[in-house]
């Protein structure tokens, strides 16, 4: 029967599907407005349907999928106001949870980031993938040591929409954010919470203005 997740394999099964269509999903590999084939895609990823049924609910929870008035499943198309309305959610709270985590950061994981950023600097044609695991790597240990879940939780949420939109974007710099990443990195490393407030404003604005001279 495969009717349910009641073992601890099952459900550990469930969330690795969970995770792999989230980075679908979020790499936009399952691009916005595909259709969503639960067979098809169980089939690719080798797990049953009721792994993967559970990861697509989890994923239609979250808003990531929608349903039509026929109820075909599809992937959520972000729009260019979706966009702007979950950079200004990040741009509210992303610059507090930088002062915030200011105090706590800690040498080596910065030490670490910097490294990150400096390779990319130094390469004339950066690997766009590690261009976005070094985003992904900063953005969400600044949240995370800002020490308030509830902030962190809801910078992780918009951030998945300003990522979907961001990744489907025809003009793509090289180098996003090299220097403004550089500015959040230096505060912190100072523990100076109000340069990180400033540069993590700079640098969503900065963002902001790059997506529209470009839409």
């Amino acid at each position: 029967m495969d009717d349910g997740l009641n073992e601890v394999g099952d459900s550990s099964l469930a969330d690795e599907t969970y995770r792999s269509l989230l980075a679908d999903i979020l790499s936009a590999r399952l691009a916005g407005g595909s259709v969503v084939q639960q067979r098809r895609l169980a089939t690719k990823h080798a797990v049953s349907r009721s792994p993967m049924r559970h990861a697509l609910g989890r994923l239609e929870g979250e808003g990531l999928l929608v349903r039509n008035e026929k109820g075909v499943l599809s992937v959520r198309v972000i729009s260019l106001k979706d966009y702007l309305d979950s950079l200004t959610m990040r741009m509210l709270l992303e610059p507090t949870a930088a002062a915030l985590a200011s105090p706590h950061v800690s040498r080596l994981e910065l030490d670490h980031l910097t490294r990150m950023l400096d390779e990319i600097e130094a390469d004339p044609e950066p690997d766009p993938e590690v261009v976005w695991a070094f985003d992904d790597a900063l953005h969400n240990y600044i949240a995370s040591e800002s020490r308030n879940p509830f902030m962190a939780t809801t910078i992780g949420e918009m951030r998945r929409y300003t990522t979907i939109f961001e990744r489907q974007l025809p003009v793509v710099r090289a180098k996003p954010g090299v220097r403004e990443h550089r500015a959040i990195l230096l505060a912190l490393a100072a523990n100076d919470a109000e340069a990180a407030r400033r540069a993590m404003t700079d640098h969503l604005e900065v963002v902001r203005q790059g997506v529209l001279a470009n839409y």
